[in-house]
């Protein structure tokens, strides 16, 4: 007969062996069945403190949120040799609105619960009220309620060892909301948020951009009911109704204008373009970006793609480098090299300088790449960059460049040969967004880097009256993202032209790639 210490040093062991792996808890405890990308993001809870998720129509972005609160819920609460609750764990789930709340979140969590009863009795202790899951220990609870701007005080309470807080419909809770929820983030603390990505401004869609989150996005597309074409997983987005929304919401295309950049994408064997509420509802992706953002979110992540594939085929570069060049200076964090090696991208080397002018360690960083047959360096040499290009000078470099983003641009095309720049800096830019339009065909392969992607989707782009183009002054840049676009500079320097002025405007950019 198991006596009541050894059945309590049991359900100890079987919690510790579930703490290490949430998705097991998932399965084996809530007998919930998550598709890949949702294990991915339980195992990105699991470790990381905040995880953003967009998410198509029915694709579970609610359920998975749920079996995460769940996780957090009885995962992380530490006790004592006498089941003294020693380290407390508070979650709250909220919405925009209490229905969403109640018939949406509530529901969730109340069937994992019973389902993780009737397998074991032991699991998951506490009482089911109202949008409350209620334990013996009052510092240590579950609770759901309506998101409210004139109630902030709402979340004054909860400071614990552990707090996780789970927002749905996360594109709908207001800048207020966030600040007071950011507050609590203490000590080992989460926060989920998940949305169906429909306006492409505020704290949800800035979060798909920051290196603050791990981000994922659910389509439709990919939900094994559609793939198989039978419902394996009750209640996901099923194939008719895909089906359906891409007769009724996409266009037919042709290979020639295929563009995965706008969200084009293969259905049985036929091109599509979706419409804007294709890309929402089903792909999980923002509608299209405004005219006057210089490089869409969408050619970001194909270009992390295309170098994620490169590399999981061992991919060696074989071209001579361009290596950009961003020097740091005081009051800036990072000095930044870029190697790009025709259209890879190796990685991006990062010297933090904590506002210190650090000329020699960043010469010291430059000197290997230039040794390399055919290498040139493009420094940008306004500022703190002059004295590592002299430097670089002394020691007989002379593959290494000034570039100047203030200097003329006469002469220099986009790749279409229509543009005209009234500066070098809008030239350079504008080089690299012909570089990774999938459009043109290059197969930019860049490293994933959250930093370069909120650069490059929070820069934009006029036309001035003399119909030449600029790209906004760098100090707005700063005002949006609190920090210098380092590493955007960095990689639009590897297209600098100067050196290579006997090339005509048409093969410019071709030759560079």
């Amino acid at each position: 007969m198991v006596t009541k210490d050894e059945k309590k040093k049991l359900i100890s062991e079987i919690i510790a062996y579930w703490s290490k792996d949430w998705n097991k808890f998932v399965r084996d405890a809530l007998c919930a069945r998550l598709d890949r990308e949702q294990q991915a993001i339980i195992e990105s809870v699991q470790h990381n403190p905040m995880t953003a998720v967009a998410s198509g129509t029915a694709r579970g972005k609610d359920f998975v949120a749920a079996c995460a609160s769940l996780c957090f819920m009885y995962l992380t609460p530490r006790f004592n040799e006498k089941g003294v609750l020693v380290g407390n764990t508070k979650v709250a789930m909220t919405a925009p609105t209490g229905r969403q709340v109640k018939n949406i979140m509530t529901p969730e969590i109340r069937r994992l619960i019973r389902a993780a009863r009737a397998k074991f009795p032991f699991c998951c202790p506490g009482r089911l009220v109202a949008d409350d899951i209620r334990t013996d220990y009052e510092e240590w609870f579950l609770t759901g309620f309506k998101a409210d701007d004139n109630a902030t005080e709402s979340w004054s309470g909860f400071h614990a060892a552990n707090t996780m807080f789970v927002i749905t419909e996360a594109s709908g809770i207001s800048e207020i909301v966030y600040n007071a929820i950011e507050g609590n983030l203490q000590g080992n603390s989460r926060m989920l948020i998940v949305f169906n990505p429909n306006i492409t401004t505020g704290y949800a869609a800035r979060a798909m951009k920051s290196e603050r989150f791990a981000k994922f996005r659910l389509s439709s597309l990919n939900a094994e009911n559609v793939v198989k074409k039978q419902v394996i997983i009750p209640g996901q987005v099923d194939y008719e109704w895909v089906k359906d929304k891409v007769i009724n919401w996409c266009s037919p295309i042709q290979q020639t204008d295929f563009n995965e950049g706008e969200g084009d994408f293969k259905w049985e064997g036929s091109l599509y373009r979706p419409n804007d509420l294709f890309r929402v509802k089903v792909l999980g992706m923002f509608p299209k970006v405004s005219e006057d953002v210089l490089i869409p979110y969408e050619w970001i992540e194909i270009a992390n793609r295309n170098w994620q594939e490169l590399q999981a085929n061992g991919f060696i570069p074989v071209k001579s480098c361009k290596l950009g060049v961003d020097v740091a200076g005081m009051g800036r964090d990072n000095s930044v090299l870029c190697p790009r090696y025709g259209n890879y991208i190796t990685q991006f080397e990062v010297h933090q300088s904590a506002g210190r002018a650090d000329h020699m360690h960043v010469v010291g960083m430059t000197i290997p790449y230039l040794k390399k047959k055919g290498a040139k360096a493009f420094i940008d040499t306004i500022g703190e960059g002059a004295g590592v290009y002299s430097r670089l000078l002394e020691e007989e470099f002379t593959n290494a460049f000034s570039c100047k983003y203030s200097e003329g641009a006469d002469g220099l095309h986009d790749i279409t040969g229509e543009y005209e720049f009234a500066n070098m800096r809008a030239y350079l830019y504008w080089a690299l967004r012909d570089w990774l339009n999938p459009k043109n065909g290059f197969g930019a392969a860049l490293p994933p880097c959250d930093q370069l992607m909120e650069e490059a989707t929070e820069t934009k782009w006029k036309f001035l009256s003399n119909g030449k183009i600029i790209i906004e002054a760098k100090e707005d840049i700063k005002k949006r993202i609190k920090r210098s676009p380092d590493y955007m500079d960095a990689l639009a320097n590897t297209f600098y032209p100067r050196d290579y002025s006997f090339i005509s405007d048409e093969e410019l950019l071709k030759d560079f790639l």
